[in-house]
């Protein structure tokens, strides 16, 4: 795992993104500002380290595709929390995401206070797949902390552990050119 500052710039072009544009285009389960703000903070930040720029947002839905490096398809899913990451957290995924021809999930942790971003590692769909675990909607989900939520939809999980470790940026970008 790395982590990265995140610049007020990027926090205030995504703020201005989340007003302008509606992230939310699901029959369900779209998530909040917040949510989507969280969102599109992780998927810039990577695109900014890819040499990519900010997400721009006028081109509407993405269909799961955040960016392309070496001939593959890559969704950025980043989880918002108030706590440094560890090891042994776990990142969701939302069933109805499934479907998407994306190769690669790049997973991240956002930390809404301090504004870093933790890239937590990354996994292929097939072994994404492998390695999952389902939750139906409404079950009951205890994190490492012992506090509990239920889930609003038909749910994934995939812990770091589970994930290709990366180092650093480079390390990334190498392992994804393999």
């Amino acid at each position: 795992m790395f982590t990265i500052p995140v610049e007020n710039d990027l926090i205030k072009h995504c703020e201005s993104l989340i007003e302008s544009y509606n992230f939310g285009q699901r029959y369900t389960a779209n998530g909040n500002k917040e949510q989507q703000l969280t969102g599109i903070i992780g998927q810039s930040v990577i695109a900014h380290l890819f040499g990519l720029g900010y997400v721009d947002g006028s081109s509407g839905f993405d269909q799961g595709i955040d960016l392309i490096y070496g001939n593959k398809t890559i969704d950025v899913k980043t989880m918002g929390r108030t706590t440094d990451v560890k090891i042994s957290y776990t990142n969701n995924f939302l069933k109805l995401q499934d479907h998407f021809k994306t190769d690669i999930y790049i997973f991240c942790s956002y930390h809404k206070i301090k504004q870093e971003l933790t890239v937590c590692g990354w996994v292929s769909k097939r072994e994404f797949i492998s390695k999952r675990r389902f939750y139906p909607k409404g079950s009951t989900r205890t994190r490492s902390d012992q506090s509990k939520f239920v889930t609003f939809a038909d749910l994934y999980e995939i812990d770091n552990r589970d994930l290709i470790p990366v180092k650093n940026f480079e390390d990334l970008k190498q392992q994804l050119a393999e």
